[in-house]
C-alpha cells in the first residue's frame, strides 16, 4: 500500500514567486492497483513520480510505502529501498553503454543488494521476447529492443512499484499498445502497483482509476 499525506512540492524559477507543482492532501493507492497520472506537460506528473521514487525530496509531506516512509529515507537505505521495491522506466532508457544487455540487468540486481541471478534475468528477457539480444549493447538495439530491455531491468528485482512516465511518447498506435500491453501485464504478473503518467488520451481506457493533473 502505497500513502500520500499533505505533499506539497514547489519550484521557484528565476527569482520569481515559488510555483506549486504537486498538492496532494491524501490519497491511498492500493497494492496491484494500476493508476494512469493524465495532463499536459508540467503539470507536475513527472514531479510526482521522482517523488515516489525518492529521486526528489518534496517540499513537505510524506510518502509511505509499505510501513516506511520513503521521504525520510536517505544515502544508501534510500537507494537500497528505490533498488528492491521501485522499478523506473523514463523516458531516457538510462541503459549504461559500455555493458550489454544481460550485463544491464545483473547490475540492477547487484545495485538492490540482491544475488546477482542470471537465469532469472534470462527469464524476465524471455517473457519480453528479447532474450535473442542479451549479448548485445544498447547502441546495436532498436527503439523498441531498448524498451523491453528497460521493461525487463524494471522488473528484474520484482519491484512493487512500477513507475512508468511518458512511456508512449512518440509511438505510433501499434508501438502504442504494446508498451502499454507489456506494462500492465507484467505489473499484473507480479501484482505490482504500476504509475503511468501521460499526456496521451489513447491510453485512458487501459486503466481503472485516472487522476488529473492540471497545470
Amino acid at each position: 500500500m502505497l500513502q500520500i499525506q499533505q505533499l506539497k512540492h514547489q519550484y521557484a524559477d528565476h527569482g520569481a514567486a515559488p510555483r506549486l507543482v504537486v498538492d496532494i492532501d491524501q490519497m491511498q493507492i492500493e497494492q496491484g492497483e494500476h493508476i494512469l497520472l493524465k495532463g499536459a506537460s508540467g503539470s507536475g506528473k513527472t514531479t510526482l513520480m521522482h517523488i515516489i521514487a525518492g529521486l526528489l525530496k518534496p517540499t513537505s509531506g510524506t510518502i509511505n510505502i509499505d510501513g516506511t516512509e520513503i521521504t525520510k529515507l536517505d544515502g544508501a537505505a534510500l537507494d537500497k529501498f528505490r533498488g528492491q521495491r521501485i522499478g523506473m522506466i523514463f523516458q531516457q532508457t538510462h541503459l549504461i553503454k559500455t555493458l550489454n544487455v544481460l550485463e544491464n540487468l545483473l547490475l540492477a540486481q547487484y545495485m538492490a543488494g540482491k544475488p546477482q541471478d542470471k537465469a532469472q534475468c534470462i527469464n524476465n528477457l524471455e517473457t519480453l521476447n528479447i532474450a535473442h539480444i542479451a549479448k548485445q549493447l544498447p547502441e546495436q538495439l532498436s527503439r523498441g529492443e531498448a524498451q523491453r530491455v528497460v521493461i525487463a531491468r524494471a522488473l528484474v528485482n520484482h519491484p512493487s512499484i512500477i513507475l512508468a512516465d511518458e512511456p508512449t511518447a512518440s509511438l505510433d498506435n501499434r508501438n502504442t499498445e504494446i508498451v502499454i500491453d507489456l506494462l500492465t501485464s507484467q505489473a499484473k504478473k507480479h501484482n505490482a502497483t504500476l504509475f503511468v503518467s501521460t499526456h496521451d488520451s489513447r491510453i485512458a481506457g487501459h486503466f481503472s482509476r485516472i487522476i488529473n493533473f492540471n497545470t
